[in-house]
């Protein structure tokens, strides 16, 4: 998806959930030198073009780069990135743009240079180390759940905790939904006990069958899963994991995962 600039709806929903500003009784009554507004901007163009935070130009008005990383921190605490995404979500939802006839399930792992939280030797690439991001979206495309591991770890080791991560999402009249009708995978996920924890949940499954079938035959409905995650690549400071911290790398994931919530609003809401 094309680089664009972040819609006024993204900005609406993300104002409400920011926590009021309290001084810190050493410093008086002093206001926040850069708005909130400012913030986000210089946040979203350190996600976008994925320059180290120091280097965020000052000629933009954005303020410094580790004004920007503390507020993005402050917020991730606070739980304002999650929010925001369940925001969107719920956005979508409103116009029944959310297609829960089926979801899809991939992981891909991603390069990490420091070491940090849930990092590992990735068995893909000669052992080096980096993390893997485990996506699983809607019949459309839309990201409904975006979690991290080390990229030693199997796709299939994250398969529970990726469904059971779901939102229910409200917007239209009964109970919030958070269960697919049918969930799409690889051969990734071949085992018995991801094909139980559907059964129990009541949702159909679609896995291919290793040495029965080829995954290309999942690809009619699988593919949207693989572009979300061409999509996230697209954001420079996704491409390869540059935060040590794990609730940093995380922030910016749930971030990025409600911009795109918000192109899909832009478009069909």
């Amino acid at each position: 998806m094309a680089r664009q600039p972040v819609s006024k709806e993204l900005w609406l929903q993300l104002q409400p959930l920011i926590p009021t500003f309290t001084p810190s009784a050493k410093g008086g009554a002093r206001k926040l030198a850069v708005s909130d507004e400012a913030a986000l901007n210089g946040i979203l163009f350190v996600l976008h073009t994925g320059i180290p935070w120091e280097d965020l130009p000052q000629s933009l008005g954005y303020g410094s780069g580790m004004t920007c990383w503390r507020r993005l921190r402050n917020w991730s605490a606070a739980g304002v990135w999650q929010r925001l995404h369940q925001a969107m979500l719920m956005r979508l939802r409103e116009h029944d743009q959310i297609d829960w006839s089926r979801a899809s399930i991939d992981g891909s792992s991603v390069p990490k240079p420091p070491g940090g939280q849930e990092t590992g030797p990735n068995p893909t690439d000669r052992g080096k180390l980096g993390s893997k991001r485990h996506i699983v979206v809607d019949a459309r495309g839309i990201p409904l759940v975006v979690l991290v591991s080390g990229a030693n770890r199997h796709d299939s080791m994250m398969f529970e905790r990726c469904l059971d991560a779901i939102p229910g999402v409200a917007g239209l009249q009964g109970r919030p939904r958070k269960r697919p009708a049918k969930l799409h995978a690889d051969k990734g996920y071949d085992y018995k006990r991801c094909r139980a924890h559907l059964r129990q949940r009541g949702i159909s499954s679609r896995i291919a069958r290793r040495g029965i079938e080829s995954s290309e035959r999942l690809g009619k409905h699988r593919w949207v899963v693989e572009r979300m995650h061409g999509w996230f690549a697209g954001f420079g400071k996704l491409r390869i994991r540059f935060e040590r911290r794990l609730d940093i790398h995380e922030a910016l994931l749930k971030l990025a995962a409600a911009i795109i919530c918000a192109r899909f609003v832009d478009r069909w809401c």
